[in-house]
């Protein structure tokens, strides 16, 4: 059973491994550990079995949310864990007082869109030229 809880120090080197299997220009472990240490930023992880195999940050920017690091392993994904972080990350956005979420993702990634779209995100911008490795568009994502 999945269970989603706070990222703690010890779990930045499985959540950077995540990262690496899954983009380009992947968060290193030291990366992650200083939004963990950060009283702005709040990460999330999916554990299964005592492995994280997700995780989802977000970053309070003057009581607006700022979404990053969104990933599942590869094994794990297409069964709910990414919907089931994204999920727990809002509630808690909305209990800190957060009304509204924003956040990037590569015009070409349609099954992570339409993961936002679900959870009620809609584009409402591009960023051009956003990513490298390849160069590629953003879409702009908010819920508000």
């Amino acid at each position: 059973m999945v269970q989603i809880r706070e990222m703690m120090p010890g779990d930045v080197e499985a959540a950077s491994e995540i990262e690496r299997e899954a983009f380009s220009m992947p968060w290193q472990a030291k990366d992650f550990l200083e939004m963990v240490q950060a009283d702005y930023a709040h990460y999330y992880v999916a554990v299964e079995d005592g492995r994280v195999i997700g995780c989802c940050g977000l970053r309070d920017m003057a009581g607006e949310g700022e979404i990053t690091n969104v990933v599942v392993a590869k094994n794990a994904r297409r069964k709910g864990t990414g919907l089931r972080l994204m999920e727990h990350m809002l509630e808690k956005a909305g209990e800190m007082g957060i009304k509204a979420c924003t956040l990037e993702v590569r015009v070409s990634n349609r099954a992570a869109i339409g993961l936002y779209e679900k959870l009620g995100f809609a584009g409402e911008g591009i960023r051009p030229g956003f990513y490298e490795k390849p160069v590629e568009d953003a879409l702009i994502m908010w819920k508000r």
